[in-house]
């Protein structure tokens, strides 16, 4: 009896672990019942069969002898016993129904639930695969474009803007609207593809032996919106110590590199009293090879050590950036207007940009593919000025702003303070931020500003300066001013207070010729006849 009971309990466990691996808990459960079952009937079956009651009370064969029991008590207690499991037995008879019973419910909700998922699965096959026999071919990638590149199909869409656009009206319902939206939103919610990666374009600062250093550098670091956007390099030549010790006072905000070779250049007689601009031109030489080839950037900005930016200084040359990346008609960027004095200018049009012939410097932007074609040649001395030589030149522009992004309080120097008593200290620094990167800039675009420029300019009435002077002229202007020769244009440059100097032919801040600029409130032009087609380079 007992090896039977163990073949069948482990039979049981057999089944058991065979049905745990195949995850079906209700088979399991069917199991169970029925392995129960046969336990309890085994057990009731290897029991002694109950007899005849005789009497001594014990069953047959061999009665009370065979059980160990007694005549007379021991009956009573054989028929309590068979009582008793009889009930146990219908008892548990009567659990085990109930067990059934759950379990055939069980499973007929899980295989409706097995069929419904079945069905489910199938059905999302069918949309999977008809959506993607439907589906249209991917469009090709398209690079963005650049913001140069987006204002060119702009002009291209629309010709006929202005030359001069108007500045928004940032109090119009529809500004003050979109500036909500993009303050709710930030920067990094704007909906539409991710822009390119924003350039890096360091300062170069030139120094010597100015102390007052420490002017320029605390204006840059306070404007300048990013230290990764636009590091601070301080070069240094002349060796002074006061003015190391100056920038060195600044730690990490700058990076201070020093022009190794401070010995004198040998020059012809006459040129001695020019050894600070053979000097200079070797600074420079040496400063923008260490930020090209050195350092590894590809744009530069230049200033010297006594000039001192505007707010918006460096907005400014972020926004032009793409256009001088991309226009090979342009090949600078200036902050500076030859002309920008207080009363030349107009206040309220800080946005106003221009293309200039002539190169203005004090605060510039070159790329490194121009310093790769300028190098080779460089001068050994009067930089500037060979810059605005015609081979240099080469027919290309300088964008400049109405009014200048930077000032200069360097009365001392190698010029020995050559104009700044009579022009230079008068220069207006422009105090209105103009959020340049956020503006449609794309009249300064050549073939579209060269026929506005012109329709503009000779469009204007013809007047004598003496009108001008003399306050007759009605209307608000513009007016043409015209000169013919070199003479003429000094001569009336010097009458209307605008700088009289020329470079190779070209008059400073001038364009095609002309020079434009504020009087009495008036638009003016100072220019050429009607038909001007280059420059005289014998006019200097």
């Amino acid at each position: 009896m007992k090896r039977v009971c163990s073949s069948l309990l482990s039979l049981m466990w057999c089944h058991w672990a065979m049905l745990r691996k195949r995850g079906s808990l209700i088979l399991c459960g069917a199991f169970l019942f029925v392995a129960w079952n046969a336990l309890l009937l085994l057990f009731l079956w290897g029991r002694p069969p109950i007899g005849r009651l005789g009497g001594g009370g014990g069953a047959e064969p061999g009665g009370g002898e065979e059980w160990g029991m007694g005549k007379g008590k021991g009956g009573s207690n054989l028929a309590g016993e068979v009582i008793r499991l009889a009930e146990e037995v219908e008892s548990e008879l009567e659990t085990q129904k109930k067990l059934l019973k759950q379990i055939q419910t069980h499973r007929s909700l899980w295989e409706q639930q097995k069929e419904s998922e079945k069905r489910g699965s199938e059905q999302l096959e069918k949309e999977l695969r008809n959506e993607e026999q439907n589906k249209p071919p991917a469009p090709r990638p398209q690079k963005p474009n650049s913001a140069a590149e987006q204002q060119q199909q702009q002009k291209q869409e629309d010709p006929h803007k202005p030359l001069y656009p108007d500045p928004p009206d940032e109090h119009k319902p529809e500004a003050i609207e979109n500036n909500e939206v993009l303050k709710e939103k930030g920067d990094g919610d704007l909906a539409g593809p991710k822009s390119e990666p924003q350039p890096v374009i360091p300062i170069l600062v030139i120094a010597c032996d100015r102390v007052t250093v420490r002017r320029s550098l605390d204006k840059l670091i306070q404007y300048r919106p990013s230290a990764e956007l636009h590091p601070i390099i301080v070069s240094q030549d002349c060796g002074h110590v006061e003015t190391a010790r100056v920038i060195g006072s600044y730690g990490s905000q700058v990076k201070h590199i020093s022009q190794p070779d401070l010995a004198d250049i040998a020059v012809r007689p006459e040129h001695r009293k020019f050894q600070g601009y053979y000097k200079i031109a070797r600074h420079y030489h040496w400063a923008l090879n260490q930020v090209f080839n050195t350092l590894g950037y590809d744009t530069v900005v230049i200033v010297e050590d006594d000039l001192e930016v505007a707010s918006d200084f460096f907005e400014y040359f972020r926004a032009l950036h793409p256009f001088l990346r991309t226009d090979p008609t342009l090949w600078c960027v200036s902050a500076w207007n030859d002309n920008g004095r207080d009363g030349l200018v107009d206040p309220g049009r800080a946005d106003l940009l221009y293309r200039t012939d002539f190169f203005p410097g004090l605060g510039w932007m070159l790329m490194k593919e121009m310093w790769n074609e300028l190098e080779p040649k460089w001068p050994k001395a009067f930089w500037d000025d060979w810059m605005r030589q015609p081979e240099q030149r080469r027919d290309r522009s300088c964008v400049r702003p109405e009014i200048s992004r930077t000032i200069t309080f360097g009365r001392k120097g190698v010029s020995l303070g050559q104009f700044f008593d009579q022009y230079l200290r008068y220069i207006k620094l422009n105090t209105e931020f103009v959020p340049f990167t956020k503006r449609d800039l794309s009249y300064l675009e050549r073939k579209r500003y060269d026929e506005n420029f012109v329709k503009e300019v000779y469009s204007a009435p013809l007047v004598k300066v003496e009108e001008l002077h003399s306050g007759s002229l009605k209307g608000a202007g513009p007016f043409r001013v015209q000169y013919s020769s070199r003479d003429s244009f000094k001569a009336l440059a010097r009458s209307l207070g605008v700088m009289d100097d020329l470079k190779s032919g070209v008059p400073r801040a001038g364009y095609r010729g002309v020079v434009s600029f504020m009087s009495r409130g008036r638009r003016i032009f100072l220019a050429p006849p009607d038909g001007w087609t280059k420059y005289d380079t014998s006019w200097s």
